[in-house]
């Protein structure tokens, strides 16, 4: 995996989600909480010329996915068939995490969540992970919109249901 500072045409929220991916890989590699990574890493490795709402941004996805771990490897399991997640490329598992934990905990389109964890594969691993990433994400959304369309029926539903006397 390569550390170089993101790519400076590149849009805010993509920058922050390269570093993310940058910090969430150094935290698998030295199993080291999210405080320890982002302050390590700003003061090593990032951008010193990044703006505080890329930082911010960047360090909220990294504690989050941290935080959530269990339940997004979880997730993860239910589509990456067999694939153990302690199996997968360093850089494809905390891909896929990052991208499970915006679909979980943010207000970012799906399609735009895979397609910012698709370009970020493209940078930092192969044309193989590509496909397993775009696989395994298109899944977990569409399993994930299942799930709140059938919350939404069940509460609409609730909102109408007579008592029978």
């Amino acid at each position: 995996m390569s550390f170089d500072k993101p790519e400076k045409s590149t849009g805010t929220r993509h920058k922050a989600r390269e570093c993310a991916l940058q910090m969430l890989f150094a935290s698998d590699m030295a199993q080291a909480d999210s405080n320890f990574v982002t302050k390590n890493y700003w003061s090593e490795l990032g951008d010193p010329a990044m703006d505080a709402k890329t930082r911010e941004f960047a360090d909220s996805l990294v504690a989050g996915t941290l935080r959530e771990l269990t339940t997004i490897d979880d997730r993860i399991r239910t589509r990456a068939e067999h694939w153990r997640i302690e199996r997968m490329a360093i850089v494809d598992r905390n891909v896929l995490r990052l991208a499970v934990y915006e679909f979980f905990y943010s207000d970012t389109p799906g399609t735009v969540i895979i397609n910012e964890a698709l370009e970020i594969t493209r940078r930092f691993s192969t044309y193989e992970a590509t496909q397993f990433i775009n696989g395994v994400l298109d899944g977990i959304r569409h399993d994930i919109d299942g799930e709140r369309t059938g919350d939404a029926n069940l509460a609409e539903h609730a909102g109408t249901s007579t008592v029978a006397t």
